[in-house]
């Protein structure tokens, strides 16, 4: 995970988050950011103070993405060569997935009411995102040799959202929300419906987003604790 919010979520809370299932609590604090309860976010954490109701417009990074580790291996470990998913196809994986999330991350703060921009300022914020530990239970590889893949995940990942100042890069928030999409009987896995599911995951997480930077304008300044005021 050579980019910098990748490198920043490399850290002992990701222990304990970036894998969907987990029972140990949080740390209280992160990079001088508080942790507050969220009852749609797995771990919020908020600058103490922090005011976000100057801001009308974001900038709206490139996201990063990165598998979970050894994913390639391991599924190219249980298939026939046939089926091998080779780098150039993680790389394409990952390329659609980046352009995907970008512009349903777009699409969602300008349903939130924001101006999406791409030059700093006074009250612009900007938003920095990343996925990681991406699982795709059973990829299409398109080979002529494929069989069909009944499986009752479709996969997850982690996803790392930054607010920071757009003029003076300043840490405001950040969070982490691990999610693995799942069905409750086995379903036909390949590419479109991989496509799909992925998408409405993205989506979910765009929209919570978007949604969750207005409740912070809405209840700013935030305390000393770096909760919301009442």
């Amino acid at each position: 995970m050579p980019n910098r919010l990748c490198r920043a979520i490399a850290v002992p809370l990701l222990l304990s988050l970036a894998t969907p299932v987990s029972a140990a609590a949080p740390p209280a604090s992160w990079d001088g950011l508080a942790h507050v309860k969220s009852s749609k976010i797995q771990a919020v954490y908020l600058l103490p103070g922090a005011d976000f109701r100057a801001y009308s417009k974001v900038m709206i990074d490139p996201p990063e993405f990165a598998f979970r580790k050894d994913w390639q291996r391991e599924h190219n470990a249980g298939v026939d060569p046939s089926q091998n998913i080779s780098n150039a196809q993680v790389r394409d994986i990952l390329e659609q997935a980046k352009t995907g999330f970008h512009t349903l991350f777009v699409e969602a703060y300008q349903k939130a009411g924001y101006q999406v921009v791409s030059t700093p300022g006074a009250d612009v914020l900007r938003i920095s995102t990343a996925v990681v530990n991406l699982d795709v239970a059973a990829p299409d590889t398109m080979s002529a040799g494929m069989q069909w893949t009944f499986t009752s995940e479709a996969g997850g990942g982690t996803l790392v959202v930054e607010a920071r100042d757009s003029t003076t890069g300043a840490l405001l928030g950040r969070a982490v929300d691990a999610r693995v999409m799942d069905d409750t009987r086995p379903y036909l896995r390949n590419r479109a419906t991989n496509y799909e599911d992925f998408r409405d995951l993205f989506a979910r997480w765009a929209k919570l987003s978007a949604e969750g930077l207005n409740e912070l304008k809405l209840h700013s300044p935030l305390g000393a604790d770096g909760k919301p005021q009442r």
